[in-house]
Order: structure tokens, then sequence, then C-alpha cells
């Protein structure tokens, strides 16, 4: 017996295996954890603030789009109103004109008709015309020839009474849609102003110092921009003015060999501007006077004064100040007077910015406007080259 047991095999041990699973299980565990923490970093990273500047900026760029909807929306569905109230009014007064012809026609009805089982007033009523019910009376041989055309007057109002309560009906639809159409606008405008809020409110206090460092630097740049225009407009008046003199010396030189006398000097009394632009600066001056009485007053989207402004608003105000009426949105206002290139610029124009021609200012010479510029922020003079220009008009 123990010789067999010198053949067992010894089984050499190497530690419990029951630990094998776990130690796999954690490492998977934290790879998992390690991959997921970057995937979600990945799919949600905090923004820079470059990138912040350009959503705010993108935000209220199409919030400004959304007031001009509201502020065209806001127009029509006054119009409309108006429209409908004229409408209501006249069909108020063709059915009492109706009524009282109806009456008059139930008289000549009562006169000849002799029957006891309708009263001539109600069969009057019932027929589907009183050409009808007095044919089928046969009373109309026996109306006079005064009595036919009240009859024949009748009919025609009551078919124009008709006719302007189906237009009321239109009219009515087309202020309902338009006020739904001012329903939207005002929420795209709100719903715009609160993300850009948002984004605002979730920045530290080193990323809104970074984001007004940004603001700063736009400015100046824009800035920088402004006073070469202002340095390119010295010299081209300069250069003009010097042009004028030498074609006044010219002229009387001129005028001084025909005569075979010498005077000096001219004294010419061009001005180098016609009388149309003397005009056009006239009203500008006017312009600019009531602009710049509004600097300081908050921008309001949606508002027209006296007390705040959008920019369409502000624009408009200040040239009806120079007694010309301009329609109420960007959109419209840019196809009002003369385009004029940025180059030849005049204060008193109005320069519009975007693509999308959401904003407007009033220049008032140097490469400076006087606008309002967006919520939160005052009437205010500011480089035009502060937003990509879209073009200029010259409204009178």
């Amino acid at each position: 017996m123990p010789a067999l047991a010198s053949h067992r095999k010894t089984r050499t041990r190497t530690g419990p295996r029951t630990k094998s699973p776990a130690v796999g299980f954690t490492t998977a565990a934290l790879a998992g954890v390690t991959l997921l923490s970057a995937q979600s970093a990945q799919a949600d990273p905090r923004p820079s603030i470059e990138e912040v500047q350009k959503k705010v900026d993108d935000l209220y760029r199409q919030a400004g789009t959304a007031t001009q909807q509201y502020n065209r929306a806001k127009e029509e569905t006054a119009q409309q109103r108006r429209e409908v109230d004229t409408i209501l009014d006249d069909v108020a007064k063709r059915t009492e004109s109706l009524n009282e012809a109806r009456r008059t026609l139930g008289s000549y009805a009562a006169a000849q008709y002799r029957t006891g089982a309708v009263t001539p007033t109600a069969a009057l009523l019932f027929a589907d015309s009183p050409q009808a019910y007095f044919d089928q009376t046969h009373l109309m041989d026996r109306l006079s020839d005064e009595q036919r055309g009240a009859v024949a007057d009748f009919e025609a109002q009551q078919a124009e009474a008709a006719k302007q309560r189906a237009k009321a009906t239109t009219s009515l639809e087309s202020l309902t849609a338009s006020q739904q159409s001012l329903r939207t606008s005002k929420e795209q405008v709100q719903k715009k102003l609160a993300e850009a809020r948002t984004l605002l409110s979730q920045l530290t206090a080193e990323e809104k110092a970074r984001l007004e460092a940004l603001e700063r630097e736009r400015e100046e740049e824009a800035r920088r921009q402004a006073e070469a225009k202002a340095k390119a407009e010295a010299e081209a008046e300069a250069k003009a003015e010097a042009e004028r003199l030498a074609q006044e010396r010219a002229q009387q030189e001129a005028q001084n060999q025909d005569t075979g006398t010498s005077t000096g000097t001219g004294t010419g009394t061009g001005t180098g501007t016609g009388t149309s632009t003397g005009t056009y600066a006239a009203k500008a001056e006017e312009v600019l006077s009531f602009a710049r009485a509004q600097i300081g007053k908050p921008y309001v989207w949606g508002a027209t004064g006296p007390s705040s402004y959008d920019c369409s608003g502000l624009t408009q105000a200040a040239w009806k100040a120079a007694g010309v009426d301009l329609p109420r949105t960007t959109w419209d206002q840019v196809k009002v007077g003369q385009r004029v290139a940025t180059s030849d610029l005049l204060p008193g124009d109005l320069v519009f910015f975007y693509d999308d021609i959401s904003h407007v200012g009033i220049y008032i010479g140097d490469g400076m406007m006087i606008h309002a510029p967006k919520p939160g922020a005052n009437v205010r003079e500011e480089s035009i080259y502060y937003m990509p220009i879209y073009g200029s008009v010259r409204p009178a």
C-alpha cells in the first residue's frame, strides 16, 4: 500500500481563484467610467469665451430680426383693424338703411295686399327678394314708378350690403392671422433674449471680464476704421475745396482778361454743393439734433419713443422731426430714397447692417453714427464699422 502512495502527483496551489474575477471586473469598470467621462466631456464641452460672444451676438441679431417682424406685424394689424372698423361701420349703416327701405316696401305691400293667411310684412320678410315677393303676389303691375324704383334700389342696397359683409368676414380673418403673427414674433424675440441672458448668466466673473475685454477690442478696431474714414472724408473735402477755389480763380482771371481790368481775388458764390444738397443738409441737421437729444435713452424692442426706442423706431422718429415720414421697419426704410456708397455717406444718411437688414443707424460723419444698439444698451454714438454694413440710403 505505501508503494501506491508514492505515485500520487503533488498539486501546486496558486492562490485563491475567487479573487481573479473581482480584479478583472474592477479594471474593466474603471476603464468604462474613464471612457464615459471622456465621452461626456466631448459631448458637452464648455464653450470658449469667443464662442459665447459669437453666440450672444447671433442671438441679439436674431432678436433684432424678430423685432422687425414684430414691428411689421404690428403695423399690419393696426392697419387691418382700422379697415375692419371702417367696413363694420359701413355694414351697420347699410343695415339700418336696408331696414328703413324694407319698412317702406312693407307699407307698399300692405296698401296693395289682400289676404288673411300671412300678414303682408311677414310675407315680404320671408320672400327671397322684394321683386320676387311683388311678382308672386301680382302686385308689381299695380306699383307706381316711384315704388318700383324703391324695390330696385332696395335690391341694389341688399346686394352691396352682402358684398360688404363678405368683405368684413375676409378682413376679420386677415386680422386674426396678423394678430397670430404678432404673437409669434413677440415670442421669438423673448425667446432669443432669454437664451442670451441665460448664456451670460452662466459665465464666471473671470469669463465676464474676458468677454468685456473682447468687446473693447472690437470697439477699438471699429474706432480705428472710423478714424480712417474720417481722415479720408477730410482729405476729400479739402481736395474739393481746393478745386473749387482754383476754378474760381481761373474764372476770375478769364473775366479780367476780357475786361482788361484786375480786381484781385474773386468773390465767387460757389459752395461746392447744389441746392438739393443744401436742402438735404438742413433736414439732416434737424435729424441729428433730434437723435442727439435721445442719447442715453434705453433700447426697448418695438418702441418708437419718446422714452425708449428700437433701432428703426429711432430713425423713423428722427426723420419725422425733419418732416419726412419713414416706414416702420428696416426692411422698408432701406427702400426709401437714394442708395449711396459707404464712401459717399453724408450726415443724416441711414446705414443698414447684416445680410438680413435687421439693424439701422443714423450717420453723423467721421465714420460714426447714432443708433439704438440692443437690449440692455442705451442710444449712443458708435462706429459704423462695429457691425457688418449692408448698405446705406439718403432718405430725402
